[in-house]
């Protein structure tokens, strides 16, 4: 691979809400081990968190923004049914024009698939510098299972080609994808609708396991190779069961579980957990990242951290910082903010 990320940022909102708020509500033990989830404010969306997971992505890059080639968001929460949110985000950034930019769309995976255009765009040697984001809002029918998780949140990184930039290398990626109809949601209607159990064994357990496995054959890899391992969070229990199966141990996930202080951002929620390794990781380590998107497929990347890291991880708000940065809200104000538009 001729490419790497040169920069990287996250962007979480403000508010929060305890499970047991939800649970309280709706009379309902919810099975998912997470304390609190993340809920967007009255004037944020899915394009605002694109653009500040962008601003701080460049911060860190420390990039002419006019050189970036390509801009790509993937989520599933888009504020227009047809109107990109790619184009918002590069002219709020500043982009060239001459850029090229597209929404992507792959339920929770579709920012790992904007990362793979970004790095076979910038190992091609067509542009200079892509950049990818995951960004959502997630939806949910009030008193679903799903609103026991569904969060708000974006991550952006930026692949190029020096390596003399990079934080970290892309040494490669592996992908797994079959029609498994687990989750999806139909023109017109407002929320998703989801298989209940069958969600985990055929769809997120299938994929992610085939998509990180097929990484570590091509590659030559093994568990015993990766300082970390950062899985798609849908739930607490889920990431470590996976990485269990794969011959992780516990201490290589834990780093990166960042759903239980702030639920599932879709999307975003495999490439925050990444920033949060990152904003952790040392010189020359080694992670593994797979992401899981319903409908279904899992993208599998092996990066491995370089000097840059140490002296770019100051330069932008690290998860820590969004994590720590938290307002409580009640489940009137909650519904207030999610359900009728702040």
């Amino acid at each position: 691979m001729l490419a790497g990320i040169v920069g990287y940022g996250v962007y979480l909102p403000l508010y929060r809400i305890k499970i047991a708020e939800l649970a309280r509500v709706w009379g309902r033990k919810p099975d998912v081990e997470i304390e609190e989830k993340s809920v967007a404010g009255p004037d944020e969306d899915t394009t605002t968190m694109a653009v500040e997971a962008a601003r701080n992505a460049l911060k860190r890059a420390g990039i002419n923004p006019k050189d970036i080639g390509a801009v790509y968001v993937g989520s599933e929460s888009p504020p227009y049914a047809v109107k990109p949110t790619a184009t918002i985000v590069a002219e709020a950034v500043e982009a060239t024009p001459e850029t090229t930019a597209a929404d992507y769309e792959f339920a929770c995976k579709a920012g790992t698939a904007a990362l793979q255009a970004c790095v076979g765009l910038v190992t091609s040697g067509q542009i200079k510098y892509g950049m990818a984001i995951g960004s959502d809002s997630a939806q949910c029918r009030p008193g679903d299972p799903l609103e026991f998780t569904a969060a708000a949140g974006a991550a952006c990184y930026i692949v190029g080609s020096s390596s003399n930039e990079w934080v970290a290398s892309i040494e490669g990626f592996y992908s797994y994808t079959t029609d498994t109809p687990d989750f999806w949601r139909r023109e017109g209607k407002p929320y998703p609708s989801h298989g209940g159990r069958f969600t985990g064994k055929p769809a997120y357990f299938k994929h992610v396991l085939a998509a990180a496995q097929g990484l570590m054959r091509k590659l030559n890899l093994t568990p015993q190779d990766f300082d970390y391992v950062v899985l798609h969070q849908p739930n607490f229990k889920y990431p470590l069961q996976a990485a269990t199966e794969l011959g992780f141990p516990p201490e290589k996930v834990l780093p990166g579980l960042v759903v239980k202080h702030i639920g599932n951002t879709y999307s975003a929620s495999s490439l925050i957990g990444l920033a949060y390794v990152l904003d952790q990781a040392r010189v020359d380590q080694r992670i593994l990242l797979v992401s899981y998107g319903s409908g279904a497929g899992s993208d599998a990347f092996s990066i491995k951290t370089t000097e840059n890291l140490e002296s770019k991880k100051p330069l932008a708000p690290s998860v820590e910082y969004y994590l720590k940065r938290r307002v409580l809200v009640d489940y009137g104000i909650y519904s207030k903010l999610k359900y009728l538009g702040g």
